[in-house]
């Protein structure tokens, strides 16, 4: 920990502690109340539920009945933590946890309620929907619901969706000063990001610098983002290009009832949002947040610029939402990222590794936009789903090489851009009360602008590895039927269409699932997948040494996907999950010789001329125990166990990069409430297989002109370091006053200073090979205050 943090961590932890002495002088003070409103409706037709129930469980029981228009008011809720349950004749009820009531935010809340297909007689049937089910009602296994809320107060989340989900089982963080997934032994970069339905670029600071499918932190704003899913392996039909997860991500509607704004400033940046209705007649509402980066305020208001260097970054996100009586729903929506890094070179006498002398200026934009609009039949049964969205990827990377003499000379300009527009449609009905249908097809323009020069050598000239200016187009389509067969068993069949004009690839995927109800509380299900993925546009145009584009006509990596559940709820409060799975990848991009495979690639670009000709496979089983929050504190215990391997062009497997063989996590919290105030206290405690690395070359290294250490290509991730042992934490503190409501939170990932393996270096002043190890953390120390 640097001197900064302690400092930073002892100040916040002494004004905690006051706030919280000054909460217990006046801990019978009046407490606050608040309104509890919402919206419940069939998603399937858009039909507003009139007459539903709408009732708080445990000590507070009160209840209430939506009106015609499908809303429903609780008002004069005290403070604290409550479960809703919601039930209608003919529907499926379900229950809501953990609902945090404030002071200042009315909490406004949108239900949809999904038709019992068997029983429609007048009888109210039994909560079916637990706190981790998944939103999308076609998806089996694998699936699991998230809040942003879950993201802000669990240890290691620091408001991040993908630092939330590496605590689920079969997830885990691929480098800690990353939040790039490896799910199930996969690589980080095979996961897929949606917003709205529509794939996105990584919507995180600095993506695939350090890690590929990584970055350092979301720009996806908790204030915005509403609950969402994220899904591993098997998932449904509808989502294509994906091999390893998807996040799923839906934006929250603002407010309709109240305007609500809100300020938070941190060592990880400054933050303002705002929420609430543009028209009270027509419930129309927007939301937005802005974030600026304090590392780049302070830069800009710093009179020497030369100290320190540059790192900057600052995100928007926003979501416009326009209903109306007769046209169905409109949107507007999107988000956009900038970031900007320019260090300073260290002095030579301080060098411990030639590659000191090397510094990697970036600048970066992404972002996502779009127009939505959501129409639902009178015959409610149907609903159409059209957007038009445009994405975009903007990558300059410049890296320079300083020798001891302080000359320069570059050895990588990058720039790297990728413009999507996007036009999507879906159609979702019910034939049947036992069957549902949903039906989409994505057309999408795809605009590549790249140029990557690079020189393999120190002070050697720059050599091109790919360029192009150039368009095409992919089509997808799907199809996904839900069956229920009876009471006790479901199934979910469809299939996945996608051709890239580009080569004139097509892939067609099946994919299908079933869930059988054994007992009232416990369920098995098992699901099929067949997954596939276009590469990266620096793989598709790297030009090799005749100055082809020999990679141009590679096929889709795809992915064989089976995995089995078991599901029980031991109590109301308490779930229990078990997934075995198998993964078969194929038609896996490998150089012709070596052992060079696509699934362990770490660089932003690509050097070498690949075939569809290796394999992949992961193997294992993941457990989760979770305890949901009720009387003040939960828990959540995850346990994988896995095996993942590729086959090379010697025919030999190998150990991937991410074979770390299992992970284990424990995450546990817990709020006190003193009168108006809320104490949170969260952990988070992880134990995990070490790092793989190649064993040395020590001869090729002491040959090598630039002395790049070079490693034995016969023995691929052979070894791995010792067990890793991550701790993390979160404290708040929230102090809740009538209009204004303000949260001083402490949040820390790997507190523990654990180490992780970066790659070997040659030491120059001792000439020798060596393993370089970093203690990566991050740190934010913050004020919010509501209004």
């Amino acid at each position: 920990m640097t001197k900064t943090e302690a400092y930073s961590m002892f100040v916040a932890l002494l004004l905690i502690i006051c706030l919280f002495a000054n909460s217990m002088l006046h801990a019978q003070s009046k407490k606050v109340h608040q309104t509890i409103s919402g919206f419940v409706f069939d998603p399937a037709s858009g039909r507003a539920l009139q007459d539903a129930s709408i009732e708080i469980m445990g000590s507070y029981p009160i209840s209430t009945k939506t009106n015609i228009d499908g809303r429903f008011i609780l008002e004069n809720i005290p403070m604290g933590r409550y479960e809703l349950k919601i039930s209608f004749t003919g529907y499926e009820s379900l229950i809501i946890k953990e609902v945090l009531v404030a002071s200042v935010n009315q909490i406004y809340i949108e239900v949809p309620m999904y038709e019992n297909t068997i029983t429609l007689q007048e009888v109210e049937s039994k909560p079916k929907i637990h706190q981790t089910k998944p939103l999308n009602p076609f998806t089996i296994v694998g699936g699991q619901t998230f809040s942003p809320e879950q993201a802000s107060r669990f240890a290691g989340g620091m408001d991040d969706p993908a630092r939330l989900v590496s605590t689920y089982a079969g997830v885990t963080t691929a480098s800690m000063s990353s939040n790039g997934l490896s799910i199930r032994g996969n690589a980080p970069n095979l996961l897929q990001w949606r917003l709205e339905g529509i794939e996105i670029p990584s919507p995180n600071h600095f993506s695939d610098i350090n890690v590929l499918g990584g970055g350092l932190l979301s720009a996806l704003s908790n204030n915005v983002i509403g609950n969402s899913d994220f899904l591993i392996g098997s998932f449904p039909s509808e989502y294509t290009n994906a091999l390893s997860g998807v996040f799923d991500i839906k934006m929250r509607k603002g407010n309709r009832q109240q305007h609500h704004h809100s300020f938070q400033l941190g060592l990880l940046g400054i933050d303002l949002a705002s929420e609430g209705p543009i028209s009270k007649s027509s419930n129309a509402t927007y939301i937005i947040n802005y974030r600026y980066s304090t590392t780049g305020l302070l830069e800009k208001i710093r009179k020497d610029k030369n100290i320190g260097g540059k790192l900057g970054y600052q995100d928007l996100n926003f979501n416009l939402n326009f209903p109306t009586k007769k046209s169905g729903l409109f949107s507007i929506w999107g988000f956009g990222l900038v970031d900007e890094v320019a260090p300073i070179l260290d002095q030579t006498s301080s060098r411990k590794y030639l590659d000191d002398g090397i510094l990697s200026a970036a600048d970066q934009q992404s972002g996502a936009a779009g127009i939505s609009h959501h129409y639902f039949f009178k015959n409610n049964k149907t609903s159409l789903k059209s957007t038009f969205a445009t994405t975009y990827s903007g990558n300059h990377i410049l890296e320079e090489f300083y020798d001891i003499e302080s000359h320069k000379s570059p050895t990588t300009d990058l720039t790297y851009n990728t413009t999507n527009l996007i036009i999507s449609s879906t159609l979702q009905h019910r034939f049947h009360p036992n069957h549902i249908n949903k039906t989409g097809v994505t057309f999408t323009n795809i605009h590549y602008d790249m140029h990557v020069d690079h020189t393999p050598y120190y002070g050697q000239q720059l050599i091109n590895f790919a360029h192009s200016n150039s368009r095409t187009n992919m089509v997808s389509a799907y199809s996904n039927s839900k069956l229920t067969i009876s009471e006790h068993f479901t199934i979910i069949g469809g299939f996945n269409v996608q051709h890239l004009m580009l080569n004139k690839n097509t892939a067609v995927e099946p994919r299908v699932g079933v869930n059988w109800n054994v007992l009232p509380r416990r369920s098995i299900s098992a699901a099929y997948g067949l997954h596939s993925r276009i590469e990266r546009p620096d793989v598709y145009f790297f030009k090799n040494n005749e100055d082809e584009l020999s990679n141009r006509d590679l096929a889709f990596l795809k992915s064989h996907q089976f995995t089995v559940g078991y599901n029980q709820e031991i109590t109301p409060d308490m779930h229990l999950k078990i997934e075995p799975y198998f993964q078969l990848l194929y038609d896996v991009p490998i150089t012709d010789t070596g052992n060079y495979s696509i699934l362990n690639s770490t660089d932003f670009y690509t050097t070498q001329t690949l075939i569809n000709r290796g394999k992949g496979k992961n193997f294992g089983v993941d457990l989760t125990l979770s305890k949901s929050f009720k009387k003040g504190y939960y828990y959540l215990l995850t346990t994988s166990l896995f095996t993942s391997k590729y086959k090379a062009a010697d025919g030999q497997w190998y150990n991937t990069r991410y074979n770390r063989n299992y992970v284990f996590n424990f995450l546990a919290g817990k709020e006190w409430i003193f009168g108006s105030d809320i104490l949170g206290v969260n952990f988070k405690a992880s134990t995990l297989g070490g790092q793989r690395y190649t064993p040395v070359d020590e001869a090729a290294t002491l040959l090598h002109p630039d002395k790049e250490v070079q490693y034995d290509a016969n023995r691929m991730f052979e070894k791995q370091f010792h067990s890793m042992f991550i701790g993390d934490f979160t404290l708040s503190y929230k102090i809740n006053r009538g209009r204004f409501s303000h949260t001083f939170a402490l949040k820390s990932v790997n507190a523990t200073k654990q180490k992780e393996y970066i790659q070997h270096k040659f030491n120059i002043i001792t000439q020798t090979i060596e393993p370089y190890f970093a203690a990566n953390s991050l740190f934010n120390v913050s004020y919010r205050i509501d209004l």
